[in-house]
């Protein structure tokens, strides 16, 4: 039975915490930052759980 292949775009984006979470860096830190508050910089420069709806899909992507 040959092995399922882990998603190259899944692996870039997404990580598994140790309780098993899924956690994605923010949108919105990659350009215009001159006009944006730093409280709200520092605030989208946080990473983010994923919903567990989406979480299961990403879960299967990465093979695990």
């Amino acid at each position: 039975m040959p092995k399922q292949k882990t998603h190259s775009g899944a692996k870039k984006r997404f990580k598994i915490t140790g309780s098993g979470k899924v956690m994605k860096q923010q949108s919105g830190m990659r350009h215009n930052l001159e006009v944006k508050s730093s409280g709200r910089k520092r605030r989208l420069n946080a990473e983010q759980v994923v919903p567990e709806v989406d979480a299961k899909v990403i879960r299967r992507m990465l093979g695990k």
